[in-house]
């Protein structure tokens, strides 16, 4: 994701087993000789224990990228991390690294549910970048491409006077290409040099926060 793209530029088994049983019948006859003696059987039955059905793990749905086609499906949804929920320098650039996942998801999957429930108001560029996401994956429309990296991700770790820490992170977009709902391509994205981004961020009951994301320039 480019500072341009927050800001204002264009978005970019199933196992059937089956237990059979075995049944062994054993007949035994009675042939004595004695003419008063009444023949007799016996049966017995032995069952062979029915081999115990080990049911198969359900498959997970593969995961396909938007084409031309049509659009991503099965996307992985981004996990937080147990350390992301810590409040440690580690655990602050854990939850920097999740935040560009959960925005990288959203422009594949159109899905917007995780990025809003991450971005508060106050944040006007993730307002942005959402507004822009729902736009293009609506009306039958979608996106190809979008995918957000993190290379490099730094903190110094310190507070400021409100209690907030700044993450700076570098971010590399795929370029996206907007896709009309009968297929063709609306615009394509040129390769956009990476960005630095800054984070602000607050930590409060056992969670971080995002406050507000700017970019970087020098």
């Amino acid at each position: 994701m480019t500072s341009q793209t927050l800001t204002a530029r264009r978005l970019r088994l199933h196992f059937v087993a089956v237990a059979a049983g075995v049944a062994l019948v054993l007949t035994g006859c009675n042939t004595g000789s004695d003419p008063g003696a009444t023949d007799t059987s016996s049966a017995s039955t032995t069952q062979v224990p029915s081999p115990s059905a080990t049911p198969t793990p359900t498959a997970t749905p593969a995961y396909v990228p938007a084409s031309a086609s049509g659009r991503a499906q099965n996307v992985p949804v981004p996990v937080l991390p147990e350390v992301a929920k810590t409040e440690t320098k580690e655990g602050a650039i854990a939850f920097a690294r999740y935040w560009y996942q959960v925005l990288s998801y959203s422009y594949e999957s159109g899905e917007l549910s995780l990025l809003e429930g991450m971005a508060p108001p106050t944040c006007g560029a993730c307002q942005k970048s959402a507004e822009g996401i729902r736009a293009w994956h609506s009306e039958g429309r979608w996106l190809i491409g979008g995918q957000i990296s993190t290379p490099a991700i730094d903190t110094t770790f310190s507070k400021d006077e409100a209690g907030k820490y700044k993450v700076s992170v570098q971010v590399h977009q795929i370029p996206l290409s907007y896709v009309r709902a009968d297929g063709t391509i609306a615009h394509a994205d040129p390769q956009a040099a990476d960005q630095g981004n800054l984070l602000i961020i607050s930590y409060g009951t056992n969670s971080w926060r995002l406050d507000e994301v700017g970019s970087i320039v020098g």
